[in-house]
């Protein structure tokens, strides 16, 4: 099995450093403590997939009631938001000993390479993953410069 290592760029000129046990003693002090065990900031995850009269894109974003997603066009911008609620509580007896609660609005926003057709572009929201699809409109074609 492989030892792994960190890289530390500084390695050689802390060497010469009479100080260098006092760093290490507070390198990551405040920074590894106070977020150990703790989820990090939720995300919405993207794969957009381009055919010939359409994209498709499909994002997990698991948790949501669908009721709470919101999908936006604007020109080729697409933007999805949606508003996270978890509670999660453990219980020994009658008190509580640990309670984590998360509320906040997700959001993604990006271009695609054609203008999208709004009146054709379809939302499915199933298992924690957004279906989104969303066709090209027509006669509108990316274009491309020559460079001189």
């Amino acid at each position: 099995m492989a030892n792994l290592t960190r890289f530390d760029p500084f390695n050689e000129l802390a060497r010469f450093d009479p100080f260098r046990d006092v760093d290490d003693l507070f390198r990551g002090f405040m920074v590894r403590p106070v977020f150990r065990g703790m989820d990090g900031e939720p995300q919405i995850k993207l794969d957009v997939s381009e055919e010939d009269k359409s994209y498709l894109v499909k994002a997990e974003i698991p948790g949501v009631k669908k009721e709470d997603i919101h999908v936006s066009i604007d020109g080729n911008q697409v933007s999805i938001s949606a508003e996270l609620k978890k509670e999660t509580e453990e219980k020994e007896g009658k008190r509580v000993i640990r309670s984590e609660r998360y509320y906040g609005k997700v959001y993604r926003s990006f271009s695609l390479d054609q203008d999208v057709d709004q009146g054709g572009a379809q939302a499915k929201y199933s298992d924690g993953v957004l279906e989104v699809t969303l066709p090209k409109k027509p006669g509108t074609s990316p274009k491309q410069l020559i460079v001189s």
